[in-house]
């Protein structure tokens, strides 16, 4: 069962009746909620229509709307209070008594622990920050969602299947889903599933008693595919899978892959990915079922993955003072060449790392605080493909004062006075941004030599690629702007100086007026600040030999200006390119060659390469 606040006493019909602002107060918060919540699943059931008629574009204005939704219905919850109560002079006991009528609202709710976070915004914005404590908000969950699944099966369907009729369990599976196009060739799909299976265990174990198949009831959508995510079961085995589904230019749907290897359903959830669009009428249940599948996937981070990112920080703000309770480190300035722009700090034991932007941002830099954050909103509204790492943005964060490094302190109140705030034990910062800690790219180059050295830069070169079909220019690429994750995966995190690729003028280094402009130690060449000179990055970029050596192998094209006016023009025509979360390898067309040529011989519909 889930634990209730300390200072909170479950409340009987009679206690709410005699306190009528209270019910009043707490039942506007809510219904300010459901409000929210049914707008949220409206855009979120749109995904299905918008990936069966090809519609990308809608499909990420979709993913862009969603993440304003929160703040907009939080503000309008707030405003129809101010405009029902005095709210200067509501007493204190009003708003615990507000809170005690809002848990017995929550029974039988669907949607309790959103419910609980979307009180505490509304708290926050009407409170002042002294009274953030136990009597006025949720600081932990007051009410349990463990057994809401139980009464909602339609979380996820269940299937029986025997060995003689596997085949037909895999088509009702992928068809259960009411899709309103046809398949290109259903039976072909799920021989290749079949083969898949096979290939990962290595054999056909013989089916226990228990043997099911359980599939998220809804599609996850994220760009051009649909993924169809589930486990098998069988005896004491589990099987996580992902089933990625394409729309061909035929409007016909086809599976691209199987993936059944963790590291590969893992990726699909990094949060330097785009959110997923799935209906969740019971989102604690969505968590749970993917936790289970991908338990080293915080359920802070799966909130976020399926577009609650409020929710998302809300528990990821429990498990950082769940982890101070527990642990005896420091937070400390981050080690690294610091920054010009955000203040970085760590705690050793935690893994990851908190910026703050600076109150004064000194040339070359040409951003201020407003900039800088717009900047970071633009990465959490584009698809990141992968090589941006998203960011939660918290305010007034309170961090206990004796867990701070004294040198933290000192930078903070030197570089960012207007952030920063002594309270008694207490230090609050205004603003800041937390990102999970990755090893940046600088100093895994400057401790290295050899294959690792080829090995990163080259997968560098690849992240400058992807970025720039996403229509992302970093502006600044220098390796210390980029980091290497848990997974070997070089990712930017560094936003300050991005700009789309549309907003960019690539263009080759003019020759001198005159010899004596190409001999002085200054570029003869100015323009205007979106001009990017592809020819400048070798120089300074690659000051090593060894990792010139390696981006020019792999990556030379990088260093002229025609790869990046090609780009250019293909992202201006409309051409959206297709970011595949897993190996190349993995993919049907790819892997399966010699058995699709197999199966023309045969007179069977061969699967095309590549796909429409």
């Amino acid at each position: 069962m889930g634990h209730l606040e300390q200072a909170v006493v479950a409340p009987s019909v009679s206690d709410i009746a005699a306190n009528g602002d209270a019910a009043e107060l707490a039942l506007a918060i809510l219904q300010g909620f459901d409000f929210h919540y049914r707008l949220f699943r409206e855009c979120t059931q749109s995904a299905k229509g918008h990936f069966e008629s090809g519609d990308i574009a809608a499909l990420r204005e979709t993913v862009r709307q969603r993440i304003a939704f929160y703040d907009a219905r939080v503000d309008e919850a707030v405003a129809r209070i101010e405009q029902r109560f005095a709210l200067q002079t509501l007493p204190d006991e009003l708003w615990a008594s507000a809170k005690t009528a809002y848990i017995a609202l929550l029974i039988n709710h669907k949607q309790p622990e959103l419910a609980e976070t979307f009180f505490n915004s509304v708290c926050c914005r009407i409170l002042h920050r002294t009274y953030f404590h136990n009597d006025f908000i949720f600081y932990r969950p007051a009410v349990s969602t463990e057994y809401i699944e139980a009464h909602h099966p339609q979380v996820y369907r269940t299937y029986y299947p025997s060995r003689s009729w596997l085949e037909d369990t895999l088509e009702k599976l992928l068809t259960d889903f009411g899709w309103s196009l046809p398949f290109e060739d259903l039976k072909r799909d799920v021989r290749y599933i079949l083969r898949a299976v096979h290939a990962h265990l290595g054999h056909w174990p013989k089916l226990a008693f228990n043997a099911h198949i359980q599939v998220m009831a809804s599609p996850f959508y994220r760009g051009k595919t649909a993924y169809i995510i589930g486990r098998a079961i069988n005896g004491d085995v589990e099987i996580p899978f992902a089933l990625p589904l394409f729309r061909n230019a035929a409007g016909q749907l086809y599976v691209d892959a199987a993936l059944f290897n963790h590291y590969h359903i893992r990726h699909l959830f990094s949060l330097s990915r785009a959110y997923f669009l799935v209906d969740m009428e019971v989102p604690s249940a969505t968590v749970q079922f993917l936790h289970e599948v991908l338990p080293d996937c915080s359920r802070a981070e799966l909130y976020t993955m399926l577009g609650l990112g409020k929710q998302g920080k809300t528990m990821f703000y429990r498990e950082l003072f769940h982890h101070l309770r527990h642990s005896t480190d420091r937070f400390t300035v981050a080690p690294g060449i610091k920054g010009m722009v955000m203040i970085v700090f760590t705690l050793p034991s935690f893994p990851f790392v908190f910026k703050v932007i600076k109150d004064v941002i000194p040339p070359p830099k040409e951003v201020d605080r407003k900039l800088v954050r717009a900047k970071y909103q633009m990465v959490k509204q584009h698809d990141r493909v992968g090589r941006m790492a998203d960011s939660w943005e918290f305010s007034n964060v309170a961090l206990p004062r004796n867990r701070c490094d004294p040198e933290l302190l000192e930078e903070l109140a030197r570089l960012a006075p207007t952030m920063y705030e002594e309270d008694g034990d207490t230090v609050v910062i205004r603003h800041l941004y937390i990102e999970r800690r990755m090893v940046p790219l600088n100093i895994l180059l400057d401790n290295n030599r050899g294959e690792i050295v080829e090995t990163v830069i080259r997968d560098y070169g690849n992240a400058l690629r992807e970025l720039a079909i996403a229509n992302i220019f970093p502006g600044d690429m220098l390796f210390k702007n980029f980091g290497l994750t848990r997974a070997g995966r070089v990712v930017f995190y560094d936003y300050d100086e991005i700009e789309y690729m549309t907003d960019c003028d690539f263009r080759r280094i003019p020759p001198p007026l005159a010899p004596e402009y190409e001999l002085s130690g200054e570029a003869w060449y100015t323009g205007h600040k979106n001009e990017v000179y592809p020819e400048e990055f070798g120089d300074f970029l690659l000051n090593r030999a060894d990792m010139r050596e390696a981006f020019l192998k792999y990556h030379a094209d990088l260093l002229k200006p025609e790869f990046w006016q090609q780009t250019k023009a293909r992202i201006q025509q409309g051409i959206v390119e297709d970011f595949y979360p897993y190996p190349q390898d993995a993919r049907f067309c790819n892997r399966f060659k010699a058995v699709a040529a197999s199966d023309a011989a045969d007179g069977l519909a061969p699967h095309p390469n590549p796909f429409p």
